[in-house]
């Protein structure tokens, strides 16, 4: 595993992966973003794996979309990576 590059300006509370996520959590909530953008909220289950599919996802993000619940409209990546069981960022005071 590499190590994360250091995050010059950022707040020393800011800094590493959010409180409630693994590092693994946050890669894989990232790629997710990376291939569904906002144009694909609020969607469903159908609806995620289309775009992912129009933007050229990998399996392993197509996979993970198709586990998905078929009768729940997720509108942001954070409920989907809630419905897949990854952990989720908790708000900062």
């Amino acid at each position: 595993m590499s190590e994360q590059p250091e995050q010059v300006g950022m707040p020393e509370d800011r800094k590493g992966t959010p409180d409630g996520m693994t590092s693994d959590d946050v890669e894989k909530r990232s790629e997710m973003a990376q291939y569904l953008g906002i144009g694909a909220f609020p969607g469903d289950r159908d609806a995620l794996l289309l775009k992912a599919h129009e933007m050229g996802a990998p399996d392993t993000v197509t996979d993970r979309l198709r586990s998905l619940p078929a009768d729940e409209e997720f509108t942001n990546v954070q409920d989907v990576a809630r419905a897949l069981g990854l952990g989720t960022e908790q708000h900062r005071n």
